[in-house]
């Protein structure tokens, strides 16, 4: 090349062969080189491009690390809570008394009858997800360190015991020592090892539950014994044996007695049905036309509100059911609303204290364009326990 002809800027396209034959495969590239201003003006539009490809990026990368600043708040919305402590071992030769690793939340620790317990006794999960105090551990118990014998006797420690051997060879046990574990964990609340009661035993405890309930296998809570099913109850011929909480209710659900051209006959052991009406008898036409018995089984102190019964009617050919609370006893601890178009509940709205037994009568009638087409009437009877569980 000579001196006076000038280099041409080479355009190198990345991925595509072109041809410069002319030979129909491709775009043809010219021969002579580019003007300075016609390089100048490639490099410019070149670099506007990568500007705004570079601004774009930008942009890209703001919005990405501000979705993921507010990600972890969103994250604690809808994730269940993972603020748990390490899980504690339970010491040789004692036991660990709670089973809750949550931030805030105690464990304990008791030893075994005839070892001490070294370390805390209580420990609880912090908030930076370590336990407070130390590992607790059982050491054994020596029952010679008092020096209990008398009289010049050698004490020979034991399991739980000790033995005075005595200049001439008689030996004296000593009762073993006990920690009462339901004086000491059973008055709290937060700690009690017992559902209702518990009963200290030598170098351990049982729990106790009332008539009514069997212990449960885990040896700590009480179920109920179903006294109708196991035939365990003295309901007589003609009543219905009912089981309740810690016991059961022998029941006789009557038809209300005819009265003004109104009567009901038996059709099922918990309903009855009215017999059709004497044509010119308004009164029997707006009586109900069935009466149903129900009986609900509860504990004291339930939570609140809480769904007892559901109302509703499978022959629905009105448009509207209108669902009332029209007479019984302890209609303060009751409320009664509308789930969906067909259907009503009865709510606890109070909590009870048993034992107890409430009664209350609901009403649930059909309409069409305002005009009665007929109603049912609810007879509830809840008995309450005086136990929670």
């Amino acid at each position: 090349m000579s001196p006076e002809q000038p280099s041409c800027p080479q355009l190198v396209w990345e991925g595509t062969q072109h041809s410069t034959a002319g030979d129909g495969e491709g775009p043809v590239f010219p021969q002579e080189c580019l003007s300075h201003q016609q390089v100048l003006s490639t490099v410019r539009q070149m670099q506007k491009l990568l500007s705004a490809q570079e601004a774009a990026h930008l942009q890209g990368t703001r919005s990405l690390k501000k979705d993921r600043a507010g990600l972890p708040s969103s994250v604690v919305s809808i994730c269940p809570s993972t603020d748990t402590c390490p899980q504690l071992a339970v010491p040789l030769n004692g036991r660990k008394l709670g089973r809750s690793a949550r931030v805030g939340h105690d464990v304990h620790f008791i030893c075994n009858a005839g070892f001490q317990l070294v370390g805390s006794e209580s420990r609880t999960c912090r908030r930076d997800r370590t336990w407070s105090g130390t590992q607790p551990f059982c050491r054994s118990i020596d029952e010679c360190s008092s020096n209990p014998c008398a009289n010049g006797g050698t004490c020979v420690d034991g399991n739980q015991s000790y033995t005075c051997l005595c200049p001439r060879g008689c030996l004296h046990p000593s009762p073993p020592t006990d920690v009462d574990e339901c004086q000491l964990f059973q008055p709290n609340p937060q700690t009690r090892i017992c559902l209702h009661d518990c009963l200290n035993l030598p170098g351990s405890y049982g729990c106790l539950c009332p008539p009514g309930y069997v212990l449960h296998a885990d040896r700590n809570t009480c179920e109920d014994v179903d006294e109708c099913s196991g035939n365990q109850h003295n309901c007589t011929h003609g009543e219905l044996c009912i089981n309740t909480f810690g016991g059961h209710r022998c029941v006789r659900p009557k038809c209300p007695p005819p009265r003004h051209n109104t009567s009901y006959v038996k059709t099922s052991s918990f309903q009855c049905e009215r017999n059709p009406c004497p044509t010119d008898s308004r009164a029997c036409r707006l009586a109900a036309t069935s009466i149903s018995f129900h009986y609900l089984p509860l504990q004291a102190n339930r939570t609140v509100p809480r769904v007892l019964f559901k109302m509703s009617t499978t022959r629905f050919v009105g448009d509207s059911l209108r669902f009332t609370i029209i007479g019984g006893r302890g209609q303060g601890v009751f409320a009664v609303r509308r789930s969906d178009r067909q259907t009503g509940e009865l709510v606890l709205s109070s909590p009870v204290v048993g034992p107890a037994t409430l009664e209350v009568e609901l009403e649930m009638s059909e309409f069409s364009r305002k005009v009665l087409l007929g109603k049912h009437i609810f007879k509830v009877t809840a008995f309450v326990s005086q136990y929670e569980f």
